[in-house]
């Protein structure tokens, strides 16, 4: 195998300290001088200023949660060119593991160019990326303050949840913040929903009719509070994201599409809104020729079976392991797109439902989603849905044969003959 760059660096991150071995070929012979850098700002300099004295033209590291981050932006001053690897594609073959035979071995791997680079956004793609998770994650945080709500009624007794869907809305509210205030009454507990709650006010009663003790309204009330505090970040965050995105339009190239034009073009897809297209665009972002295919760019976000052979033989697989963030997206957007009665993505769903299951239904609608998402970047054109009856238009034959193999599998012979009409 021939080596590919003559002087290289590899470096094992880890959270107090960074592990570099410089790689360097003398004829051929391959030299190796390994050191230790901590991982304060002075420390990321000196080894800045240790890898250019040396003269290397290639750096890789392998992404270790969060620790790889100040480590590459500070490197990134270089005059070399800044690889991060997938942990799990650099893996060293079992023997003895020291964190020097770990940077040696990522070393060895650059210089014959044997490390496939991750996709690494740029500074102002990775705060946005950075707003779009931790917004995520406040969500999360603030439904599980909601079903501790949940469970506080369920305890008094009162079977809020079964006669309104959702308990935090605005008919919800009034009666929690009621129950805080002393309310006991459930008369006048269900005086509180909106007419358009669908309960009668005999189901409202009976459900609101618990045993509501001074413990549960002050867990009410503590779970309440949190509630709107984590709504009140959240506000917080999507202001803050539509100025990153009017940031991006205004530092975007005249001969680019505007951040902003790209979300409204995404926004078109069934089940993808302006949140979920900037968190998508903050995950891939805008440039799609860093993927060779939409099957690659499916394949990075894990939304395709993984491939185990064996002898001829294909073993049932799960999904590979990609993205999580952008996979969870692109799920929930394909919930929201099976619903829309015209849409192609519900008649996909429903067609693979029947066969796979709706969770491999979904995943499938989910790449699908992924898939027009590509080529409308790569394109730049606008989306254009197949239709509902998509599967119905194509080949008559196709169908006709699907039929008599579902009429076969229940143990019946049928002949067809074309009506008519088809002749």
């Amino acid at each position: 195998m021939d080596v590919i760059h003559d002087c290289v660096a590899g470096l094992d991150v880890h959270k107090d300290t960074v592990v570099a071995c410089v790689r360097t070929m003398s004829g051929t012979r391959a030299t190796r001088e390994c050191r230790t850098y901590g991982t304060t700002t002075d420390g990321l300099l000196a080894l800045l200023e240790w890898l250019s004295a040396s003269g290397c033209s290639v750096v890789a590291m392998e992404a270790t949660g969060v620790y790889w981050l100040p480590v590459w932006k500070i490197l990134s001053d270089g005059d070399f060119k800044l690889i991060l690897a997938n942990a799990a594609h650099i893996k060293a073959v079992p023997g003895r593991k020291t964190d020097m035979n770990d940077a040696m071995w990522n070393a060895d791997l650059a210089a014959y160019g044997l490390i496939k680079a991750s996709f690494v956004p740029d500074e102002q793609l990775h705060e946005l990326r950075t707003l779009t998770r931790t917004r995520k994650q406040l969500t999360r945080e603030q439904t599980r303050h909601a079903q501790r709500i949940q469970k506080t009624l369920t305890e008094a007794n009162i079977r809020l949840d079964s006669v309104i869907s959702d308990i935090m809305g605005a008919s919800g509210r009034r009666m929690i913040e009621a129950m805080i205030a002393g309310q006991r009454d459930p008369c006048k507990l269900a005086a509180l929903a909106h007419r358009s709650v669908k309960a009668s006010p005999k189901q409202l009663y009976d459900a609101l009719h618990g045993r509501l003790t001074e413990q549960h309204r002050f867990l009410l009330k503590l779970h309440l509070g949190q509630w709107d505090a984590i709504d009140a970040s959240i506000r917080i965050i999507d202001r803050e994201i539509d100025a990153r995105v009017a940031r991006l339009d205004a530092e975007r190239p005249a001969d680019k599409a505007r951040f902003s034009d790209l979300i409204d073009l995404l926004d078109w897809i069934p089940g993808v809104n302006r949140l979920s297209a900037v968190s998508v665009l903050s995950e891939i972002g805008t440039d799609m020729t860093r993927f060779d295919s939409d099957g690659h760019l499916v394949a990075w976000t894990g939304l395709c079976a993984s491939q185990n052979e064996s002898a001829g033989k294909r073993k049932r697989t799960r999904l590979r392991k990609g993205n999580p963030w952008l996979k969870t997206a692109l799920v929930q957007c394909a919930w929201a797109a099976k619903n829309a009665k015209t849409s192609y993505y519900r008649a996909q769903f429903l067609r693979l439902k029947a066969r796979r299951g709706p969770q491999k239904a979904i995943c499938a609608v989910a790449a699908s989603i992924l898939t027009a998402i590509y080529h409308m970047l790569s394109d730049g054109t606008a989306y254009q849905d197949l239709g509902a009856d998509y599967f119905d238009r194509r080949s008559p034959e196709a169908k006709v044969g699907r039929l008599v193999r579902q009429i076969a599998r229940l143990g019946y012979e049928v002949t067809v003959q074309p009506t008519a009409r088809a002749a």
